[in-house]
């Protein structure tokens, strides 16, 4: 249940709160990402504002399709998948490399809400900028409850070190555009700062994390009022790269608002990076826009890659 504190968090402008010195570091645009009854709705309400599998029917099966495909492309690259960064089971690479190790790298962070799935579901989705002539890159990471919110982005982090200490030696050596979707849009908003990541991709992504405490999805991260803060997007100060963000004009509401927040977030502090509300698209078809080579976020990941290269 959400307690009152956090009720009137969510009821009241950021700016009353913060003359009030009652909060510190909540944007107005934090505060719009909540949804707009969530001092009133059920849990089951708030539980189903964020349930993108009970929303998309069949999304199972979507992702089992994936999963069979993604096998396909592994196979192709076994000689540089389940590359070890770290000392955690899931603290692995797949790295697909460009016949130019210098082409930009399209690292991609797979979603789940940070507690399912794998970067074995999600592999071939980097067909399209495969076939562009870009790399592309997929991180693992441990899953909650096994590891908080903290100790993910940590990782995330790590991964990236690894990349730009060890992608040369397995032909990755060119820029990186860092990307992501659900909870990896999220991951790729915080790792946008990471010295070695040029510009990204944040598919329908969570920039707000504090509704989510009142959650079924809490029952395995237990964010903590210091991981709200310091690790929701919206609640940072905003990274000076381009960053992308895009959405599926048939998704959750919570989901849009997050997106649509976060980019008027950034385009007030004049950063770069287009908002694109993909047409019909729901929280899984999304990927059908950056799957194949001529998808709509395929084309703005190579404009990102020849911007880069400029």
């Amino acid at each position: 249940m959400t307690d009152p504190n956090r009720r009137r968090l969510l009821a009241t402008s950021a700016s009353a709160l913060t003359a009030a010195g009652l909060v510190t570091n909540v944007s107005a645009q934090s505060l719009a990402a909540a949804p707009d009854n969530w001092m009133t709705a059920s849990q089951g309400e708030r539980d189903g504002a964020y349930n993108n599998s009970t929303a998309v029917p069949g999304s199972a099966g979507i992702v089992e399709g994936w999963t069979t495909d993604s096998a396909r492309l592994r196979a192709q690259h076994a000689g540089t998948i389940d590359l070890a960064y770290g000392p955690r089971p899931r603290n692995k690479w797949d790295l697909f490399p460009a016949p130019d190790r210098m082409a930009p790298c399209l690292v991609h962070v797979h979603g789940g809400y940070w507690q399912a799935r794998s970067r074995e579901n999600f592999s071939c989705m980097m067909e399209g900028v495969l076939a562009a002539g870009f790399a592309a890159a997929m991180p693992g990471y441990t899953l909650a409850p096994d590891a908080t919110l903290t100790e993910i982005v940590a990782e995330v982090h790590r991964a990236l070190d690894w990349l730009g200490a060890e992608g040369p030696a397995h032909g990755i050596a060119g820029p990186i555009i860092l990307s992501g979707w659900s909870a990896g849009g999220h991951l790729c908003a915080v790792g946008l700062r990471h010295p070695s990541v040029r510009a990204g991709l944040a598919m329908s992504g969570i920039y707000e994390l504090g509704p989510l405490r009142d959650t079924y999805l809490n029952a395995k991260l237990h964010l903590s009022d210091g991981e709200i803060a310091t690790l929701s997007p919206l609640r940072l100060p905003s990274v000076d790269k381009p960053l992308v963000l895009a959405y599926g004009t048939a998704e959750l509401p919570a989901l849009v608002e997050n997106s649509r927040s976060f980019h008027a977030y950034r385009s007030a502090r004049h950063q770069a990076g287009a908002l694109i509300p993909v047409p019909r698209a729901n929280h899984f078809t999304i990927y059908d826009h950056l799957r194949p080579a001529d998808g709509l976020l395929t084309r703005a990941v190579l404009e990102l890659g020849r911007t880069l290269r400029a």
